[in-house]
This record gives C-alpha cells, structure tokens and sequence, in this order.
C-alpha cells in the first residue's frame, strides 16, 4: 500500500514480522530506531490502520495485530471492515492470534439484532484456548 505514511508503513510492518498481537508499546519498541519516539505517534498510525481495515484491534488484550487476509481483500458480506463480523482464535499458551471470517454469525447476529431493535455498529468475537500446536504438545518453530 503505498499510500501509507512512513509511521502507518513501520507499525503495520511490525505487527507483520511479530506473527502475535501487539501492544502500542511493544510496536513503539520496535520502530524507535526508525525516529518513532512519541506512543501518540503509533496511536495514530494504529488508528488510520485500523479505520482501513488493514489492522484489527484485539479488544480483550488491547492489542493489534495485521489483517491475516490481505490488505486488498475485504471483510464481510458487504465489504467494509467497520462491519465485518472477525472472529479471533487467540492462544492462551504462545499468543498466537489466528484471524477467522465468520460471515454466518455475522448474519445470526444480524438477525437476532435486529429481533430486539438494535442496530449493531461493529461486533468483535474472540475465542480463547489453545492453538494446535500447543494442544498437540509440540512447539512453534
């Protein structure tokens, strides 16, 4: 995406390498030696990020981590990521965060919504447990 500012390009970049949801503060770890010094700095750029979909919050651990579903991809039946029902599979054991459309709840939630007059704005779902490889007993390499 090459309409994103160097700021926007470092913290998508980090969430990327690590492969598990980050913090603001552990992203600004990672980008201080690129001149990003200030946590406003990184709030920014997770914000713009987030607002296009590219990066996703995890809410239970206020953390991020990047769209496992390409940035050119969109989410949900009608294709904006402010509305998109994701679901996460986050690992107790290792923080592996694995990132799972989920179009038929999205449409039950819709439903049962709308049963009782509500509008929904955004849903998030996270499922906790094991990955499984930490279920297998194995280790990640």
């Amino acid at each position: 995406m090459s309409d994103l500012t160097k700021n926007q390009r470092a913290v998508l970049n980090s969430l990327t390498g690590s492969g598990r949801a980050l913090t603001a503060y552990d992203i600004l770890d990672e980008v201080r030696d690129i001149g990003i010094r200030a946590p406003v700095q990184v709030y920014r750029a997770l914000e713009a990020l987030t607002a296009r979909g590219i990066v996703h919050r995890i809410e239970s651990m206020n953390a991020f981590v990047a769209c496992a579903h390409g940035h050119d991809t969109p989410h949900g039946v009608d294709a904006n990521p402010h509305h998109a029902t994701i679901a996460f599979a986050i690992c107790d054991d290792c923080g592996l965060v694995s990132e799972i459309p989920a179009p038929k709840v999205e449409k039950t939630l819709g439903a049962l919504a709308q049963d009782q007059g509500f509008i929904t704005a955004h849903a998030v779902l996270e499922l906790r447990g094991q990955c499984g490889t930490c279920a297998a007993g194995q280790r990640h390499d």
